[in-house]
Protein backbone atom coordinates (compact mmCIF):
# COMPACT_ATOMS: atom_id res chain seq x y z
CA UNK A 1 0.00 0.00 0.00
CA UNK A 2 1.76 2.74 -1.07
CA UNK A 3 2.19 5.61 1.96
CA UNK A 4 1.11 9.32 2.18
CA UNK A 5 -0.18 11.47 4.65
CA UNK A 6 -4.17 9.84 4.41
CA UNK A 7 -2.83 6.38 4.55
CA UNK A 8 -0.95 6.79 7.45
CA UNK A 9 -3.95 7.98 9.37
CA UNK A 10 -5.78 5.24 8.66
CA UNK A 11 -6.32 2.67 11.71
CA UNK A 12 -5.82 -0.75 12.07
CA UNK A 13 -8.69 -2.49 11.82
CA UNK A 14 -9.60 -0.54 8.46
CA UNK A 15 -5.96 -1.86 6.98
CA UNK A 16 -7.08 -4.88 7.23
CA UNK A 17 -9.57 -5.21 4.69
CA UNK A 18 -7.30 -3.49 2.13
CA UNK A 19 -5.89 -6.19 -0.26
CA UNK A 20 -2.88 -5.31 -3.02
CA UNK A 21 -4.10 -4.84 -6.35
CA UNK A 22 -1.96 -7.04 -8.40
CA UNK A 23 -2.15 -5.13 -11.39
CA UNK A 24 -0.38 -7.47 -13.68
CA UNK A 25 -3.33 -9.72 -13.33
CA UNK A 26 -5.55 -7.12 -15.47
CA UNK A 27 -5.53 -9.31 -18.89
CA UNK A 28 -5.10 -7.09 -21.92
CA UNK A 29 -8.85 -7.56 -22.77
CA UNK A 30 -9.61 -6.06 -19.55
CA UNK A 31 -8.03 -3.26 -20.59
CA UNK A 32 -9.69 -2.42 -23.46
CA UNK A 33 -12.95 -3.17 -21.91
CA UNK A 34 -12.12 -0.05 -19.49
CA UNK A 35 -11.07 1.69 -22.74
CA UNK A 36 -14.00 1.05 -24.49
CA UNK A 37 -16.50 2.07 -21.33
CA UNK A 38 -14.25 5.37 -20.94
CA UNK A 39 -14.77 6.22 -24.43
CA UNK A 40 -18.22 5.73 -23.92
CA UNK A 41 -18.65 7.88 -20.85
CA UNK A 42 -16.44 10.54 -21.91
CA UNK A 43 -18.45 11.02 -25.35
CA UNK A 44 -21.70 10.38 -23.11
CA UNK A 45 -21.02 12.51 -20.12
CA UNK A 46 -19.31 15.42 -21.31
CA UNK A 47 -23.00 17.27 -22.03
CA UNK A 48 -24.45 14.86 -19.29
CA UNK A 49 -21.97 14.75 -15.94
CA UNK A 50 -21.82 17.51 -13.46
CA UNK A 51 -19.43 19.95 -14.47
CA UNK A 52 -16.45 18.93 -12.43
CA UNK A 53 -16.27 15.00 -14.27
CA UNK A 54 -14.43 15.37 -17.09
CA UNK A 55 -11.42 17.85 -14.97
CA UNK A 56 -11.95 15.35 -12.09
CA UNK A 57 -10.81 12.44 -14.77
CA UNK A 58 -7.44 14.25 -14.60
CA UNK A 59 -7.37 15.26 -11.55
CA UNK A 60 -7.52 11.97 -10.18
CA UNK A 61 -4.99 10.29 -11.77
CA UNK A 62 -7.44 8.36 -14.17
CA UNK A 63 -6.98 8.12 -17.74
CA UNK A 64 -9.16 6.52 -20.70
CA UNK A 65 -6.61 3.83 -22.34
CA UNK A 66 -5.87 1.56 -19.15
CA UNK A 67 -7.05 0.59 -15.88
CA UNK A 68 -5.56 2.82 -13.68
CA UNK A 69 -3.18 1.66 -10.45
CA UNK A 70 -3.75 2.49 -6.80
CA UNK A 71 -0.10 3.52 -6.66
CA UNK A 72 -0.02 6.40 -9.80
CA UNK A 73 -3.38 7.51 -8.00
CA UNK A 74 -2.21 7.76 -4.71
CA UNK A 75 0.26 10.33 -5.84
CA UNK A 76 -2.46 12.46 -7.77
CA UNK A 77 -4.99 12.01 -5.13
CA UNK A 78 -2.57 13.12 -1.87
CA UNK A 79 -2.75 17.06 -3.80
CA UNK A 80 -6.64 17.03 -2.87
CA UNK A 81 -5.99 15.31 0.25
CA UNK A 82 -7.38 11.98 -0.86
CA UNK A 83 -6.24 8.51 -1.16
CA UNK A 84 -7.03 5.40 -2.65
CA UNK A 85 -6.87 1.21 -1.42
CA UNK A 86 -8.41 -1.49 -2.96
CA UNK A 87 -10.65 -4.20 -0.89
CA UNK A 88 -12.27 -7.38 -2.46
CA UNK A 89 -15.47 -6.34 -3.32
CA UNK A 90 -18.30 -5.22 -1.10
CA UNK A 91 -16.80 -4.46 2.44
CA UNK A 92 -19.22 -4.10 5.77
CA UNK A 93 -21.21 -0.83 5.07
CA UNK A 94 -19.85 0.60 8.58
CA UNK A 95 -16.54 -0.58 7.22
CA UNK A 96 -17.10 1.40 4.16
CA UNK A 97 -18.61 4.67 5.55
CA UNK A 98 -15.19 4.98 8.09
CA UNK A 99 -13.03 4.84 5.23
CA UNK A 100 -15.20 7.92 3.93
CA UNK A 101 -14.29 9.03 7.09
CA UNK A 102 -10.68 9.33 6.40
CA UNK A 103 -10.81 10.60 3.53
CA UNK A 104 -10.06 7.13 1.57
CA UNK A 105 -11.77 6.04 -1.64
CA UNK A 106 -12.48 2.39 -1.50
CA UNK A 107 -11.72 0.43 -4.87
CA UNK A 108 -12.80 -3.25 -5.59
CA UNK A 109 -10.05 -4.34 -7.24
CA UNK A 110 -11.83 -6.88 -10.39
CA UNK A 111 -12.77 -5.26 -13.07
CA UNK A 112 -16.56 -6.32 -14.69
CA UNK A 113 -16.18 -9.22 -17.31
CA UNK A 114 -17.46 -8.69 -20.94
CA UNK A 115 -20.69 -9.63 -20.48
CA UNK A 116 -21.34 -7.50 -17.86
CA UNK A 117 -19.92 -4.49 -19.62
CA UNK A 118 -23.24 -2.19 -19.49
CA UNK A 119 -24.22 -3.23 -16.05
CA UNK A 120 -22.73 -5.19 -13.36
CA UNK A 121 -24.05 -6.20 -8.91
CA UNK A 122 -20.83 -6.06 -8.18
CA UNK A 123 -18.45 -3.25 -6.87
CA UNK A 124 -15.56 -2.93 -9.67
CA UNK A 125 -12.59 -1.04 -10.51
CA UNK A 126 -14.74 1.07 -13.60
CA UNK A 127 -17.61 1.73 -10.71
CA UNK A 128 -15.18 2.85 -7.84
CA UNK A 129 -12.18 4.52 -10.00
CA UNK A 130 -14.16 5.96 -13.21
CA UNK A 131 -17.27 6.94 -10.97
CA UNK A 132 -16.31 7.67 -7.32
CA UNK A 133 -13.15 9.16 -8.05
CA UNK A 134 -13.59 12.22 -10.15
CA UNK A 135 -16.31 14.11 -8.51
CA UNK A 136 -14.46 14.18 -5.43
CA UNK A 137 -11.78 16.25 -7.19
CA UNK A 138 -14.99 18.97 -6.41
CA UNK A 139 -14.21 20.02 -2.86
CA UNK A 140 -17.92 20.69 -1.68
CA UNK A 141 -18.44 17.48 -2.96
CA UNK A 142 -15.68 15.89 -1.35
CA UNK A 143 -16.37 17.33 1.57
CA UNK A 144 -19.83 15.96 1.85
CA UNK A 145 -18.12 12.32 1.30
CA UNK A 146 -15.85 12.38 4.44
CA UNK A 147 -19.09 13.98 6.60
CA UNK A 148 -21.45 11.50 5.49
CA UNK A 149 -18.65 8.62 6.21
CA UNK A 150 -18.09 10.54 9.73
CA UNK A 151 -21.78 10.29 10.36
CA UNK A 152 -22.46 7.01 8.75
CA UNK A 153 -19.74 4.58 10.23
CA UNK A 154 -21.62 5.56 13.87
CA UNK A 155 -25.38 4.60 12.45
CA UNK A 156 -26.39 1.85 14.63
CA UNK A 157 -26.48 -1.69 12.54
CA UNK A 158 -28.63 -4.75 13.56
CA UNK A 159 -27.42 -8.37 13.56
CA UNK A 160 -30.26 -8.68 10.41
CA UNK A 161 -28.22 -5.82 8.80
CA UNK A 162 -25.18 -7.93 8.88
CA UNK A 163 -26.86 -11.10 7.56
CA UNK A 164 -28.19 -9.02 4.54
CA UNK A 165 -24.96 -7.48 3.52
CA UNK A 166 -23.55 -10.95 3.47
CA UNK A 167 -26.35 -12.22 1.43
CA UNK A 168 -25.98 -9.41 -0.77
CA UNK A 169 -22.19 -9.55 -1.22
CA UNK A 170 -22.70 -13.28 -1.69
CA UNK A 171 -25.19 -12.83 -4.46
CA UNK A 172 -22.73 -10.01 -6.20
CA UNK A 173 -20.00 -12.51 -6.50
CA UNK A 174 -21.98 -15.40 -7.75
CA UNK A 175 -23.74 -12.70 -10.59
CA UNK A 176 -20.13 -11.28 -11.71
CA UNK A 177 -18.77 -14.78 -12.41
CA UNK A 178 -20.14 -15.74 -15.62
CA UNK A 179 -19.26 -19.47 -14.93
CA UNK A 180 -21.88 -19.19 -11.84
CA UNK A 181 -24.17 -22.13 -12.90
CA UNK A 182 -27.98 -20.56 -13.03
CA UNK A 183 -29.56 -22.66 -9.75
CA UNK A 184 -26.78 -20.93 -7.32
CA UNK A 185 -28.44 -17.58 -8.49
CA UNK A 186 -31.68 -18.42 -8.49
CA UNK A 187 -31.04 -19.77 -4.65
CA UNK A 188 -28.81 -16.69 -3.38
CA UNK A 189 -31.55 -14.90 -4.74
CA UNK A 190 -34.32 -16.36 -2.88
CA UNK A 191 -32.42 -16.28 0.07
CA UNK A 192 -31.69 -12.55 -0.23
CA UNK A 193 -35.40 -12.12 -1.19
CA UNK A 194 -36.08 -13.96 2.24
CA UNK A 195 -34.00 -11.89 4.33
CA UNK A 196 -35.31 -8.73 3.23
CA UNK A 197 -38.88 -9.39 3.93
CA UNK A 198 -37.88 -10.28 7.25
CA UNK A 199 -35.72 -7.12 8.07
CA UNK A 200 -38.46 -5.33 10.42
CA UNK A 201 -38.23 -1.81 11.03
CA UNK A 202 -34.85 -0.61 9.49
CA UNK A 203 -31.90 0.34 11.45
CA UNK A 204 -29.98 3.75 11.29
CA UNK A 205 -27.41 1.91 9.03
CA UNK A 206 -30.02 0.97 6.55
CA UNK A 207 -31.82 3.85 6.57
CA UNK A 208 -28.65 5.91 6.11
CA UNK A 209 -27.28 3.60 3.42
CA UNK A 210 -30.48 4.66 1.16
CA UNK A 211 -29.37 8.31 1.44
CA UNK A 212 -26.15 7.29 1.03
CA UNK A 213 -27.35 5.57 -2.33
CA UNK A 214 -29.59 8.28 -4.10
CA UNK A 215 -26.59 10.67 -3.76
CA UNK A 216 -23.21 9.12 -3.68
CA UNK A 217 -24.20 6.83 -6.18
CA UNK A 218 -27.21 7.14 -7.79
CA UNK A 219 -27.24 11.07 -7.51
CA UNK A 220 -28.36 13.96 -10.02
CA UNK A 221 -27.55 16.97 -9.87
CA UNK A 222 -29.10 20.36 -11.23
CA UNK A 223 -32.96 21.46 -12.67
CA UNK A 224 -35.32 19.07 -12.06
CA UNK A 225 -35.87 19.22 -15.75
CA UNK A 226 -32.70 18.76 -16.83
CA UNK A 227 -30.42 17.00 -14.66
CA UNK A 228 -26.46 16.60 -14.37
CA UNK A 229 -25.32 13.17 -13.09
CA UNK A 230 -22.45 12.87 -10.29
CA UNK A 231 -23.65 9.47 -8.73
CA UNK A 232 -20.67 6.65 -9.33
CA UNK A 233 -23.35 4.03 -10.13
CA UNK A 234 -24.62 6.28 -12.98
CA UNK A 235 -21.52 7.54 -14.03
CA UNK A 236 -19.53 4.16 -14.47
CA UNK A 237 -22.01 2.51 -16.41
CA UNK A 238 -22.72 3.28 -20.01
CA UNK A 239 -26.54 1.60 -19.91
CA UNK A 240 -27.63 2.78 -16.88
CA UNK A 241 -26.21 6.76 -17.44
CA UNK A 242 -28.24 6.70 -20.48
CA UNK A 243 -31.53 5.20 -18.63
CA UNK A 244 -31.05 7.38 -16.69
CA UNK A 245 -31.48 10.74 -18.63
CA UNK A 246 -34.43 8.83 -20.38
CA UNK A 247 -38.08 9.48 -19.44
CA UNK A 248 -38.48 6.72 -18.18
CA UNK A 249 -36.76 7.04 -15.19
CA UNK A 250 -38.69 9.01 -12.54
CA UNK A 251 -36.71 12.03 -11.28
CA UNK A 252 -37.94 13.49 -7.77
CA UNK A 253 -36.33 16.67 -5.36
CA UNK A 254 -34.06 15.27 -2.94
CA UNK A 255 -35.23 15.37 0.51
CA UNK A 256 -35.17 13.78 3.23
CA UNK A 257 -38.07 11.64 2.25
CA UNK A 258 -35.45 9.85 -0.44
CA UNK A 259 -34.44 8.09 3.14
CA UNK A 260 -37.82 6.13 3.11
CA UNK A 261 -36.73 4.72 -0.57
CA UNK A 262 -34.93 1.31 -0.58
CA UNK A 263 -32.95 -0.03 -3.58
CA UNK A 264 -32.03 -3.08 -5.60
CA UNK A 265 -28.35 -3.54 -6.67
CA UNK A 266 -28.81 -5.71 -8.69
CA UNK A 267 -31.45 -3.80 -11.62
CA UNK A 268 -31.39 -0.28 -12.60
CA UNK A 269 -33.40 2.06 -10.41
CA UNK A 270 -36.78 2.89 -11.45
CA UNK A 271 -36.72 6.88 -9.59
CA UNK A 272 -33.48 8.79 -9.41
CA UNK A 273 -33.34 11.91 -7.03
CA UNK A 274 -32.13 15.59 -7.91
CA UNK A 275 -30.53 17.66 -5.65
CA UNK A 276 -30.27 21.60 -6.67
CA UNK A 277 -26.66 21.35 -5.37
CA UNK A 278 -23.79 19.73 -3.32
CA UNK A 279 -24.26 21.87 -0.52
CA UNK A 280 -28.14 20.43 0.03
CA UNK A 281 -26.65 17.07 0.52
CA UNK A 282 -25.24 18.01 3.55
CA UNK A 283 -28.33 19.75 4.39
CA UNK A 284 -30.11 16.85 4.28
CA UNK A 285 -27.75 14.62 5.66
CA UNK A 286 -27.92 16.96 9.00
CA UNK A 287 -31.40 16.52 8.74
CA UNK A 288 -30.82 12.89 9.34
CA UNK A 289 -28.53 12.70 11.64
CA UNK A 290 -30.00 15.23 13.75
CA UNK A 291 -32.69 12.18 14.07
CA UNK A 292 -29.48 9.59 15.03
CA UNK A 293 -28.77 8.59 18.80
CA UNK A 294 -25.82 10.07 17.38
CA UNK A 295 -27.25 13.56 18.51
CA UNK A 296 -30.04 12.37 20.27
CA UNK A 297 -28.74 10.41 23.07
CA UNK A 298 -30.73 9.99 26.35
CA UNK A 299 -33.15 6.91 26.56
CA UNK A 300 -33.71 6.59 22.71
CA UNK A 301 -29.84 6.75 22.62
CA UNK A 302 -29.49 3.96 25.29
CA UNK A 303 -32.14 1.54 23.97
CA UNK A 304 -30.57 1.51 20.04
CA UNK A 305 -27.25 0.41 21.79
CA UNK A 306 -28.79 -2.55 23.62
CA UNK A 307 -31.05 -3.47 20.71
CA UNK A 308 -27.55 -3.69 18.43
CA UNK A 309 -26.66 -6.04 20.30
CA UNK A 310 -22.73 -5.09 19.56
CA UNK A 311 -20.51 -2.96 20.94
CA UNK A 312 -21.61 0.60 20.99
CA UNK A 313 -20.54 3.61 22.58
CA UNK A 314 -22.44 5.73 25.24
CA UNK A 315 -21.28 9.28 25.88
CA UNK A 316 -22.14 11.54 29.14
CA UNK A 317 -22.71 15.08 29.42
CA UNK A 318 -18.99 15.35 31.00
CA UNK A 319 -17.55 13.69 27.73
CA UNK A 320 -16.86 10.26 29.33
CA UNK A 321 -17.39 7.51 26.60
CA UNK A 322 -18.48 4.01 27.38
CA UNK A 323 -17.89 1.53 25.08
CA UNK A 324 -18.71 -1.98 25.08
CA UNK A 325 -21.93 -4.37 24.88
CA UNK A 326 -24.83 -2.70 26.35
CA UNK A 327 -27.42 -4.96 28.46
CA UNK A 328 -29.95 -2.80 30.78
CA UNK A 329 -30.69 0.46 32.24
CA UNK A 330 -32.44 1.58 35.16
CA UNK A 331 -35.11 4.53 34.79
CA UNK A 332 -36.35 6.96 37.33
CA UNK A 333 -39.62 9.22 36.19
CA UNK A 334 -38.81 8.04 32.34
CA UNK A 335 -35.30 9.31 32.47
CA UNK A 336 -32.43 6.64 32.47
CA UNK A 337 -30.39 6.66 35.93
CA UNK A 338 -28.21 3.64 35.78
CA UNK A 339 -26.43 1.78 32.52
CA UNK A 340 -25.01 -1.76 32.32
CA UNK A 341 -22.65 -3.02 29.66
CA UNK A 342 -21.56 -6.88 29.94
CA UNK A 343 -18.35 -8.14 28.93
CA UNK A 344 -15.00 -6.18 28.25
CA UNK A 345 -15.70 -2.17 28.19
CA UNK A 346 -13.63 0.94 27.89
CA UNK A 347 -14.08 4.51 29.07
CA UNK A 348 -12.42 7.24 26.77
CA UNK A 349 -12.53 10.89 26.39
CA UNK A 350 -12.24 12.91 22.82
CA UNK A 351 -12.24 9.35 21.45
CA UNK A 352 -8.80 8.39 23.16
CA UNK A 353 -9.13 5.64 26.05
CA UNK A 354 -8.50 6.97 29.64
CA UNK A 355 -5.14 5.58 30.73
CA UNK A 356 -5.83 1.89 32.78
CA UNK A 357 -9.56 1.83 31.77
CA UNK A 358 -9.30 -0.76 28.58
CA UNK A 359 -10.96 -3.24 27.95
CA UNK A 360 -8.33 -5.91 29.44
CA UNK A 361 -9.58 -3.79 33.05
CA UNK A 362 -12.81 -3.59 32.75
CA UNK A 363 -13.06 -6.81 31.42
CA UNK A 364 -16.55 -8.23 33.01
CA UNK A 365 -18.48 -5.35 32.01
CA UNK A 366 -19.61 -1.62 33.55
CA UNK A 367 -22.38 0.02 35.28
CA UNK A 368 -22.70 3.19 36.33
CA UNK A 369 -25.43 6.30 37.91
CA UNK A 370 -26.61 8.92 35.25
CA UNK A 371 -27.92 11.72 36.87
CA UNK A 372 -27.02 14.57 39.58
CA UNK A 373 -25.73 14.46 42.88
CA UNK A 374 -27.93 15.72 45.39
CA UNK A 375 -27.55 18.79 47.12
CA UNK A 376 -25.38 20.20 44.08
CA UNK A 377 -25.99 23.30 42.33
CA UNK A 378 -23.90 22.90 39.90
CA UNK A 379 -23.71 20.14 36.80
CA UNK A 380 -21.28 17.04 38.41
CA UNK A 381 -19.59 17.44 35.38
CA UNK A 382 -18.48 21.20 36.32
CA UNK A 383 -18.06 20.56 40.33
CA UNK A 384 -13.78 21.49 41.55
CA UNK A 385 -12.14 20.17 44.10
CA UNK A 386 -13.90 22.60 46.42
CA UNK A 387 -17.43 21.68 45.54
CA UNK A 388 -16.46 17.88 45.93
CA UNK A 389 -15.13 18.86 49.43
CA UNK A 390 -18.61 20.01 49.96
CA UNK A 391 -20.12 17.16 49.02
CA UNK A 392 -17.85 15.24 51.56
CA UNK A 393 -15.84 13.69 48.54
CA UNK A 394 -12.04 13.65 49.68
CA UNK A 395 -9.59 11.58 48.35
CA UNK A 396 -8.65 8.80 51.14
CA UNK A 397 -12.62 9.33 53.45
CA UNK A 398 -14.96 7.36 53.50
CA UNK A 399 -18.21 9.01 52.11
CA UNK A 400 -21.93 8.60 51.29
CA UNK A 401 -23.50 10.40 47.99
CA UNK A 402 -26.78 10.55 47.03
CA UNK A 403 -27.82 11.16 43.66
CA UNK A 404 -31.58 13.19 43.27
CA UNK A 405 -33.03 10.24 41.37
CA UNK A 406 -31.89 8.67 45.23
CA UNK A 407 -29.33 6.17 43.97
CA UNK A 408 -26.56 5.76 46.83
CA UNK A 409 -22.65 5.69 46.42
CA UNK A 410 -20.99 4.49 49.73
CA UNK A 411 -16.87 4.09 49.47
CA UNK A 412 -13.89 5.77 50.28
CA UNK A 413 -12.74 8.21 47.39
CA UNK A 414 -9.48 7.21 45.92
CA UNK A 415 -9.41 9.24 42.62
CA UNK A 416 -10.78 11.83 40.65
CA UNK A 417 -10.21 12.25 37.04
CA UNK A 418 -11.06 15.56 34.92
CA UNK A 419 -10.88 16.07 31.00
CA UNK A 420 -10.46 19.53 29.94
CA UNK A 421 -10.94 20.65 33.40
CA UNK A 422 -14.30 18.34 33.44
CA UNK A 423 -15.17 15.95 36.03
CA UNK A 424 -15.31 12.49 34.56
CA UNK A 425 -14.42 9.51 36.64
CA UNK A 426 -14.44 8.92 40.63
CA UNK A 427 -13.36 5.98 41.94
CA UNK A 428 -14.35 4.34 45.07
CA UNK A 429 -12.71 1.56 47.48
CA UNK A 430 -15.17 -0.51 49.44
CA UNK A 431 -17.68 0.76 47.68
CA UNK A 432 -21.75 -0.70 48.15
CA UNK A 433 -24.44 1.26 45.48
CA UNK A 434 -28.10 1.07 46.19
CA UNK A 435 -31.25 2.21 44.22
CA UNK A 436 -34.18 1.36 46.50
CA UNK A 437 -33.56 -2.22 47.38
CA UNK A 438 -31.75 -3.36 44.56
CA UNK A 439 -27.67 -3.68 45.15
CA UNK A 440 -25.80 -2.73 42.13
CA UNK A 441 -21.98 -2.85 43.59
CA UNK A 442 -20.49 -4.47 46.51
CA UNK A 443 -17.33 -3.92 48.10
CA UNK A 444 -15.85 -7.75 47.33
CA UNK A 445 -16.03 -6.61 43.58
CA UNK A 446 -13.61 -4.21 43.75
CA UNK A 447 -12.36 -0.55 42.99
CA UNK A 448 -16.17 1.21 42.05
CA UNK A 449 -15.14 3.27 38.72
CA UNK A 450 -18.69 5.39 38.62
CA UNK A 451 -19.03 7.82 35.59
CA UNK A 452 -19.76 10.95 35.91
CA UNK A 453 -22.77 13.25 33.73
CA UNK A 454 -26.41 13.95 34.56
CA UNK A 455 -27.43 12.59 31.26
CA UNK A 456 -26.60 10.66 27.88
CA UNK A 457 -26.32 12.84 25.23
CA UNK A 458 -25.07 10.72 22.57
CA UNK A 459 -24.55 6.66 21.15
CA UNK A 460 -23.67 5.51 18.48
CA UNK A 461 -22.28 1.96 17.04
CA UNK A 462 -18.96 0.49 18.09
CA UNK A 463 -16.21 2.23 20.41
CA UNK A 464 -14.97 5.70 20.77
CA UNK A 465 -11.21 4.14 19.94
CA UNK A 466 -11.34 1.82 17.91
CA UNK A 467 -7.45 0.19 17.59
CA UNK A 468 -7.40 0.57 21.53
CA UNK A 469 -10.92 -1.33 21.78
CA UNK A 470 -9.05 -3.93 18.98
CA UNK A 471 -12.42 -3.69 16.74
CA UNK A 472 -12.02 -6.16 13.82
CA UNK A 473 -14.27 -5.70 10.67
CA UNK A 474 -14.76 -9.28 9.72
CA UNK A 475 -12.76 -10.08 6.73
CA UNK A 476 -14.90 -11.80 4.49
CA UNK A 477 -14.33 -15.22 3.68
CA UNK A 478 -16.07 -15.62 1.19
CA UNK A 479 -13.84 -14.09 -1.78
CA UNK A 480 -14.60 -12.65 -5.42
CA UNK A 481 -14.18 -15.64 -7.69
CA UNK A 482 -11.10 -15.00 -10.20
CA UNK A 483 -11.75 -16.58 -13.41
CA UNK A 484 -9.68 -19.22 -14.95
CA UNK A 485 -8.68 -18.62 -17.80
CA UNK A 486 -8.67 -21.56 -20.97
CA UNK A 487 -5.53 -21.51 -23.12
CA UNK A 488 -8.25 -20.21 -26.09
CA UNK A 489 -9.39 -17.49 -24.00
CA UNK A 490 -5.62 -16.55 -23.00
CA UNK A 491 -4.90 -16.40 -26.49
CA UNK A 492 -7.60 -13.84 -27.35
CA UNK A 493 -6.40 -11.99 -24.44
CA UNK A 494 -2.69 -11.86 -26.17
CA UNK A 495 -3.89 -10.90 -29.63
CA UNK A 496 -5.67 -7.70 -27.48
CA UNK A 497 -2.44 -7.27 -26.28
CA UNK A 498 -0.57 -7.63 -29.81
CA UNK A 499 -3.20 -4.98 -31.14
CA UNK A 500 -2.48 -2.83 -28.35
CA UNK A 501 1.13 -2.52 -28.44
CA UNK A 502 0.46 -1.76 -32.33
CA UNK A 503 -1.49 1.17 -31.84
CA UNK A 504 0.82 2.47 -29.20
CA UNK A 505 3.98 1.91 -30.73
CA UNK A 506 2.74 3.31 -33.76
CA UNK A 507 4.47 -0.12 -35.54
CA UNK A 508 3.87 -3.49 -36.56
CA UNK A 509 1.05 -2.49 -38.60
CA UNK A 510 2.06 -5.74 -41.52
CA UNK A 511 0.80 -7.67 -37.85
CA UNK A 512 -3.15 -6.63 -38.08
CA UNK A 513 -4.22 -8.62 -40.65
CA UNK A 514 -2.72 -12.44 -39.04
CA UNK A 515 -4.50 -10.84 -35.79
CA UNK A 516 -7.61 -10.44 -38.00
CA UNK A 517 -7.23 -13.75 -39.46
CA UNK A 518 -7.25 -15.30 -36.32
CA UNK A 519 -9.87 -13.67 -34.89
CA UNK A 520 -12.62 -14.35 -37.48
CA UNK A 521 -11.69 -18.26 -37.56
CA UNK A 522 -11.32 -18.79 -33.66
CA UNK A 523 -13.15 -16.00 -31.64
CA UNK A 524 -16.13 -14.89 -33.67
CA UNK A 525 -18.37 -14.30 -30.66
CA UNK A 526 -15.82 -11.58 -29.59
CA UNK A 527 -17.13 -7.67 -30.42
CA UNK A 528 -14.74 -5.59 -29.20
CA UNK A 529 -11.27 -6.36 -30.59
CA UNK A 530 -12.60 -6.01 -34.39
CA UNK A 531 -14.13 -2.81 -33.41
CA UNK A 532 -10.69 -2.05 -32.06
CA UNK A 533 -9.22 -2.65 -35.54
CA UNK A 534 -11.57 -1.14 -37.34
CA UNK A 535 -10.82 2.16 -35.05
CA UNK A 536 -7.50 1.37 -35.96
CA UNK A 537 -8.23 1.07 -39.87
CA UNK A 538 -10.03 4.33 -39.42
CA UNK A 539 -7.56 6.14 -37.78
CA UNK A 540 -4.98 4.75 -40.59
CA UNK A 541 -6.82 5.06 -43.36
CA UNK A 542 -6.72 1.80 -44.21
CA UNK A 543 -4.69 -1.75 -43.74
CA UNK A 544 -3.34 -3.83 -46.04
CA UNK A 545 -5.13 -7.36 -47.11
CA UNK A 546 -8.85 -6.14 -44.84
CA UNK A 547 -11.18 -4.02 -46.51
CA UNK A 548 -13.44 -1.27 -44.47
CA UNK A 549 -16.42 -3.77 -46.09
CA UNK A 550 -15.00 -6.93 -44.65
CA UNK A 551 -14.98 -5.32 -40.70
CA UNK A 552 -17.93 -3.48 -40.67
CA UNK A 553 -19.81 -7.35 -42.52
CA UNK A 554 -18.84 -9.20 -39.81
CA UNK A 555 -19.83 -6.74 -37.20
CA UNK A 556 -22.96 -6.71 -38.80
CA UNK A 557 -23.28 -10.82 -38.49
CA UNK A 558 -22.09 -9.78 -34.45
CA UNK A 559 -25.07 -7.47 -34.24
CA UNK A 560 -27.72 -9.68 -35.93
CA UNK A 561 -26.40 -12.84 -33.40
CA UNK A 562 -26.85 -10.67 -30.35
CA UNK A 563 -29.01 -7.91 -29.22
CA UNK A 564 -26.35 -7.01 -26.68
CA UNK A 565 -23.39 -7.08 -29.27
CA UNK A 566 -25.83 -4.81 -31.62
CA UNK A 567 -26.12 -1.80 -28.95
CA UNK A 568 -22.76 -2.31 -28.11
CA UNK A 569 -21.31 -2.23 -31.58
CA UNK A 570 -22.98 0.68 -32.54
CA UNK A 571 -21.48 2.58 -29.53
CA UNK A 572 -18.43 1.82 -30.36
CA UNK A 573 -18.94 2.92 -34.09
CA UNK A 574 -20.42 6.15 -32.66
CA UNK A 575 -17.81 7.40 -31.25
CA UNK A 576 -15.64 6.83 -34.46
CA UNK A 577 -18.58 9.28 -35.47
CA UNK A 578 -18.88 6.19 -38.54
Amino acid sequence: MTQNEVLDRLPLHLRKLVIDQQYNNYTWQDHALWRFVMQQNVAFLKDKAHSSYLEGLANTGISVDRIPDTETMNRILSKIGWAAVTVDGFIPPAAFMEFQAYNVLVIAADIRPIDQIEYTPAPDIIHEAAGHAPIIADPEYAEYLRYFGEIGSKAFSSSADFALYEAIRHLSILKADPNTPGPDITNAEQRLAKLEASLGLPSEMALIRNLHWWTVEYGMIGDMNNPKIYGAGLLSSIGESANAMSDRVLKLPYNIDSVYYNFDITTQQPQLFVTPDFRHLTTVLDEFANRMALRKGGIEGLLKAIESGNTATCVYSSGLQVSGTFTDYILHQNQPIYLFTQGPTMLSCNNQMLEGHGRDYHVHGFGSPIGRFKNAVKPPRYLDDHDLKQLGLIPGTATSLEFESGLIVRGRLLSVTRNEEKLVLLSFADCTVQYQDRILFQPEWGVYDMAVGESIISAFGGPADADAFGLEYPVPTEKTHKIVYSEQQKKLHRLYGELRLIRESESGYDRIPAIWQSLTTEFRNDWLLPLEIFELYHQLGGIDEISKEDILTYLDQLKSSDPSFSRLINRGLNIMNL
